[in-house]
Protein backbone atom coordinates (compact mmCIF):
# COMPACT_ATOMS: atom_id res chain seq x y z
CA UNK A 1 0.00 0.00 0.00
CA UNK A 2 2.81 2.42 0.95
CA UNK A 3 4.63 1.47 -2.21
CA UNK A 4 1.55 2.32 -4.20
CA UNK A 5 1.30 5.74 -2.51
CA UNK A 6 4.99 6.41 -3.17
CA UNK A 7 4.44 5.59 -6.83
CA UNK A 8 1.53 8.04 -6.96
CA UNK A 9 3.62 10.74 -5.26
CA UNK A 10 6.53 10.14 -7.66
CA UNK A 11 4.21 10.31 -10.64
CA UNK A 12 2.66 13.51 -9.30
CA UNK A 13 6.08 15.15 -8.86
CA UNK A 14 7.09 14.05 -12.33
CA UNK A 15 3.91 15.52 -13.79
CA UNK A 16 4.56 18.80 -11.98
CA UNK A 17 8.05 18.98 -13.47
CA UNK A 18 6.71 18.23 -16.93
CA UNK A 19 3.99 20.88 -16.60
CA UNK A 20 6.52 23.43 -15.31
CA UNK A 21 8.85 22.63 -18.21
CA UNK A 22 6.01 23.00 -20.71
CA UNK A 23 4.95 26.33 -19.17
CA UNK A 24 8.54 27.63 -19.18
CA UNK A 25 9.09 26.51 -22.77
CA UNK A 26 5.82 28.17 -23.86
CA UNK A 27 6.81 31.38 -22.11
CA UNK A 28 10.21 31.42 -23.83
CA UNK A 29 8.61 30.76 -27.22
CA UNK A 30 6.08 33.55 -26.63
CA UNK A 31 8.80 36.01 -25.62
CA UNK A 32 10.89 35.08 -28.66
CA UNK A 33 7.87 35.42 -30.95
CA UNK A 34 7.04 38.89 -29.55
CA UNK A 35 10.67 40.01 -29.91
CA UNK A 36 11.04 38.85 -33.51
CA UNK A 37 7.62 40.23 -34.44
CA UNK A 38 8.55 43.63 -33.02
CA UNK A 39 11.90 43.58 -34.83
CA UNK A 40 10.17 42.68 -38.09
CA UNK A 41 7.64 45.48 -37.56
CA UNK A 42 10.40 48.03 -36.96
CA UNK A 43 12.23 46.88 -40.07
CA UNK A 44 9.07 47.04 -42.16
CA UNK A 45 8.07 50.47 -40.85
CA UNK A 46 11.47 51.84 -41.79
CA UNK A 47 10.62 51.34 -45.46
CA UNK A 48 8.74 54.02 -47.35
CA UNK A 49 7.35 53.58 -50.84
CA UNK A 50 7.18 56.65 -53.04
CA UNK A 51 5.01 56.66 -56.15
CA UNK A 52 6.86 58.29 -59.05
CA UNK A 53 5.74 58.11 -62.67
CA UNK A 54 3.46 55.19 -61.89
CA UNK A 55 6.23 53.17 -60.22
CA UNK A 56 6.60 52.36 -56.52
CA UNK A 57 10.10 53.26 -55.39
CA UNK A 58 11.42 52.12 -52.02
CA UNK A 59 13.03 54.62 -49.67
CA UNK A 60 14.45 54.16 -46.19
CA UNK A 61 13.15 56.27 -43.31
CA UNK A 62 15.74 57.94 -41.08
CA UNK A 63 15.98 60.73 -38.54
CA UNK A 64 16.36 64.15 -40.15
CA UNK A 65 19.58 64.81 -38.27
CA UNK A 66 21.18 61.96 -40.20
CA UNK A 67 20.20 63.56 -43.52
CA UNK A 68 20.71 67.27 -42.85
CA UNK A 69 23.94 67.62 -44.90
CA UNK A 70 22.40 65.67 -47.79
CA UNK A 71 19.18 67.71 -47.71
CA UNK A 72 21.09 70.98 -47.35
CA UNK A 73 23.25 70.27 -50.42
CA UNK A 74 20.21 69.23 -52.44
CA UNK A 75 18.39 72.41 -51.39
CA UNK A 76 21.33 74.51 -52.58
CA UNK A 77 21.58 72.50 -55.80
CA UNK A 78 17.87 72.81 -56.59
CA UNK A 79 17.88 76.56 -55.89
CA UNK A 80 20.73 77.12 -58.32
CA UNK A 81 19.10 74.83 -60.87
CA UNK A 82 15.85 76.80 -60.85
CA UNK A 83 17.53 80.21 -60.72
CA UNK A 84 20.00 79.59 -63.54
CA UNK A 85 18.27 77.05 -65.81
CA UNK A 86 16.49 79.23 -68.34
CA UNK A 87 15.13 78.95 -71.86
CA UNK A 88 14.14 81.71 -74.30
CA UNK A 89 10.54 81.53 -73.11
CA UNK A 90 9.04 84.04 -70.70
CA UNK A 91 6.79 81.48 -69.02
CA UNK A 92 9.67 79.05 -68.46
CA UNK A 93 11.77 81.82 -66.93
CA UNK A 94 8.96 82.98 -64.65
CA UNK A 95 8.19 79.42 -63.57
CA UNK A 96 11.78 78.55 -62.69
CA UNK A 97 12.52 81.84 -60.95
CA UNK A 98 9.30 81.52 -58.95
CA UNK A 99 10.37 78.08 -57.71
CA UNK A 100 13.82 79.40 -56.83
CA UNK A 101 12.48 82.35 -54.85
CA UNK A 102 10.55 80.01 -52.54
CA UNK A 103 13.94 78.57 -51.49
CA UNK A 104 15.69 81.84 -50.62
CA UNK A 105 15.14 85.19 -48.94
CA UNK A 106 15.06 88.68 -50.47
CA UNK A 107 18.75 88.49 -51.41
CA UNK A 108 17.80 86.18 -54.30
CA UNK A 109 14.89 88.41 -55.30
CA UNK A 110 17.24 91.41 -55.31
CA UNK A 111 19.59 89.62 -57.72
CA UNK A 112 16.63 88.66 -59.91
CA UNK A 113 15.35 92.24 -59.97
CA UNK A 114 18.83 93.51 -60.80
CA UNK A 115 19.14 91.14 -63.77
CA UNK A 116 15.63 92.03 -64.89
CA UNK A 117 16.40 95.76 -64.81
CA UNK A 118 19.47 95.10 -66.99
CA UNK A 119 17.18 93.31 -69.51
CA UNK A 120 19.10 90.08 -68.99
CA UNK A 121 16.03 87.86 -69.42
CA UNK A 122 14.76 89.87 -72.40
CA UNK A 123 18.15 89.40 -74.06
CA UNK A 124 17.90 85.62 -73.54
CA UNK A 125 14.50 85.60 -75.20
CA UNK A 126 15.41 87.88 -78.10
CA UNK A 127 18.68 86.03 -78.72
CA UNK A 128 17.10 82.55 -78.45
CA UNK A 129 19.66 81.68 -75.78
CA UNK A 130 19.26 78.78 -73.36
CA UNK A 131 21.05 78.80 -70.04
CA UNK A 132 22.04 75.65 -68.17
CA UNK A 133 23.91 75.03 -64.93
CA UNK A 134 25.80 72.11 -63.45
CA UNK A 135 26.70 72.27 -59.76
CA UNK A 136 30.24 70.92 -59.46
CA UNK A 137 30.72 71.05 -55.69
CA UNK A 138 29.28 72.58 -52.52
CA UNK A 139 31.27 73.52 -49.45
CA UNK A 140 29.02 73.35 -46.38
CA UNK A 141 29.78 74.21 -42.76
CA UNK A 142 27.34 72.39 -40.46
CA UNK A 143 29.06 73.39 -37.21
CA UNK A 144 26.73 76.29 -36.46
CA UNK A 145 23.37 77.57 -37.64
CA UNK A 146 22.72 79.31 -39.98
CA UNK A 147 24.93 77.04 -42.09
CA UNK A 148 27.44 78.74 -44.36
CA UNK A 149 27.89 77.40 -47.89
CA UNK A 150 29.89 78.12 -51.01
CA UNK A 151 28.69 76.72 -54.33
CA UNK A 152 30.90 76.08 -57.37
CA UNK A 153 29.11 75.55 -60.66
CA UNK A 154 29.52 75.62 -64.44
CA UNK A 155 27.08 77.80 -66.33
CA UNK A 156 26.48 77.42 -70.06
CA UNK A 157 24.90 79.92 -72.45
CA UNK A 158 23.80 77.98 -75.52
CA UNK A 159 23.23 79.78 -78.81
CA UNK A 160 22.55 78.33 -82.24
CA UNK A 161 26.16 79.03 -83.28
CA UNK A 162 28.16 78.77 -80.06
CA UNK A 163 28.23 77.77 -76.40
CA UNK A 164 29.81 79.95 -73.74
CA UNK A 165 30.90 78.30 -70.49
CA UNK A 166 31.19 80.29 -67.29
CA UNK A 167 32.57 79.66 -63.84
CA UNK A 168 29.95 80.51 -61.23
CA UNK A 169 30.75 80.82 -57.52
CA UNK A 170 28.13 81.87 -54.99
CA UNK A 171 27.86 81.87 -51.22
CA UNK A 172 25.21 82.24 -48.57
CA UNK A 173 23.68 80.76 -45.43
CA UNK A 174 21.00 78.16 -44.76
CA UNK A 175 18.36 78.66 -42.07
CA UNK A 176 15.90 76.02 -40.89
CA UNK A 177 12.25 76.75 -41.73
CA UNK A 178 9.05 74.71 -41.94
CA UNK A 179 8.72 72.24 -44.78
CA UNK A 180 6.11 72.85 -47.44
CA UNK A 181 5.22 71.77 -50.97
CA UNK A 182 7.22 74.72 -52.28
CA UNK A 183 10.12 74.11 -49.87
CA UNK A 184 10.32 70.36 -49.18
CA UNK A 185 13.77 70.44 -47.53
CA UNK A 186 12.82 72.98 -44.88
CA UNK A 187 15.73 75.37 -45.50
CA UNK A 188 15.88 79.01 -46.56
CA UNK A 189 18.93 80.51 -48.28
CA UNK A 190 19.91 83.86 -46.76
CA UNK A 191 22.43 86.59 -47.71
CA UNK A 192 23.02 84.94 -51.06
CA UNK A 193 25.56 86.62 -53.32
CA UNK A 194 27.55 85.88 -56.46
CA UNK A 195 31.31 85.89 -55.94
CA UNK A 196 32.33 85.09 -59.53
CA UNK A 197 30.62 84.65 -62.89
CA UNK A 198 33.24 84.75 -65.61
CA UNK A 199 33.77 83.19 -69.04
CA UNK A 200 36.03 80.16 -69.20
CA UNK A 201 35.64 78.72 -72.73
CA UNK A 202 34.02 79.51 -76.02
CA UNK A 203 32.94 76.51 -78.09
CA UNK A 204 32.02 77.25 -81.75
Amino acid sequence: MFTHLRNIETAFQQNKRIVALVVLTSALISIAAIYFSFAAYQKASAHIYVLANGKALEAIAADRKDNIPVEARDHIKMFHYYFFTLDPDEKVIESNISKALYLADESARNQYNGLKEKSYYNNLISGNISQQITVDSIQLNMNSSPYYFKCFATEKLIRATSTISKLLITQGYLRNVSRSDNNPHGFLIEHWETLANRDTTLTP
